[in-house]
């Protein structure tokens, strides 16, 4: 017994070692560079929001682009086919160049910065504990079911689908995992792959479930953040700008009318609907730079300040940083340029 507690103290000290590796590369070597450059901004300070907070919305994308990823790997291929090695380092990667280039905005606050990395070693440590999993009893299900998928496959591969659209809009910790646990019992067979589907994907399920109401209660005493955010356009009419769902006119002035919007990924597909009336962005939550990410069929783009392979789509992913009065003329011109809008990062 002596023996064995030992060796479990051994392990668990491993792991924090490792989880905490990355953390420390990311402090150590990734340190912000430049300068941040005082801007005046049009909208009152109740409605500022850190610029800075434009590179942090990213890592938490990184996880929900994962899951998009992942359910597309899986959805003609098994779950030992997914990188999970590759999703792991492309979070922290991009994470060291996106703090590299946070000294013009303020650098990473400490506050967020611990939310990042917390986010972090949580997906660090379920992905490495599936991918120990997926790799050797789920590699072996897999030759004992040969190439036609069960039952299971294409369920679990549906939910995937579902779960990771939903992330794009809700936080995590509101999915009904127990639903998904009790359509694995509705829908298996008694075949092999079906049996060990069942048994690995409810053990899963179950513990996101238990998790997913810890972390509910934790913020049901912290305020909201704001679904809601203002900014500055010009070049279309308040009459256009209010037939949008979900926009309000608050306000005009000289510099241009002044909007509140939706947040997320709502907020995307606005921006890109009013840059291609014929809007251009003055400011965007009282800031003058924003990050946003294109795909393409190239693997590196001139400018941006990081780009990595994206999984089951075959394109690649950049991440782009630039200023706001520049970002209609760039989505104006994306399909010119072989690119294809993914997400607008706001604060």
């Amino acid at each position: 017994m002596r023996s064995l507690l030992k060796w479990l103290g051994i392990s668990a000290l491993l792991l924090v070692g490792g989880l905490l590796t990355p953390i420390g590369y990311v402090e150590l070597a990734c340190r912000p560079s430049g300068q941040a450059v005082a801007y005046e901004s049009i909208l009152p300070p109740e409605h500022h929001r850190p610029e800075g907070r434009t590179l942090l919305t990213y890592p938490e994308w990184h996880i929900v682009h994962a899951y998009d990823d992942y359910a597309r790997v899986i959805r003609d291929g098994d779950p030992h086919d997914y990188r999970y090695l590759s999703s792991i380092a492309g979070f922290w990667t991009s994470l060291c160049s996106l703090s590299q280039a946070s000294g013009p905005y303020g650098g990473f606050p400490a506050e967020f910065k611990s939310t990042v990395y917390t986010i972090g070693a949580s997906f660090t440590l379920e992905l490495l504990a599936k991918a120990l999993y997926e790799e050797t009893f789920g590699r072996v299900a897999t030759w004992v079911r040969g190439d036609t998928r069960a039952p299971l496959d294409d369920l679990s591969a549906q939910q995937a689908t579902e779960y990771s659209r939903f992330l794009q809009q809700v936080p995590w910790y509101r999915w009904d995992f127990g639903r998904d646990a009790a359509a694995l019992g509705d829908v298996a067979t008694g075949s092999f792959r079906d049996r060990e589907r069942r048994v690995a994907l409810g053990l899963e399920y179950g513990a996101k479930a238990r998790y997913a109401k810890l972390i509910a209660a934790a913020v049901a005493n912290v305020p909201p953040d704001a679904l809601r955010l203002r900014m500055i356009l010009r070049g279309l009419s308040a009459e256009a700008l209010g037939a949008y769902e979900g926009v309000e006119v608050i306000a005009l002035h000289d510099e241009g009318t002044e909007i509140e919007t939706p947040r997320y990924r709502a907020l995307t597909g606005l921006l890109s609907e009013m840059a291609q009336a014929g809007g251009d962005f003055v400011e965007i939550a009282g800031n003058d730079d924003i990050l946003f990410t294109v795909t393409s069929d190239r693997s590196e783009l001139e400018g941006a300040i990081y780009s990595f392979a994206r999984q089951g789509y075959g394109d690649t992913r950049h991440l782009i940083l630039l200023p706001v009065a520049e970002l209609s003329e760039h989505l104006r011109r994306l399909d010119t340029q072989g690119l294809r809008l993914e997400h607008i990062h706001d604060y």
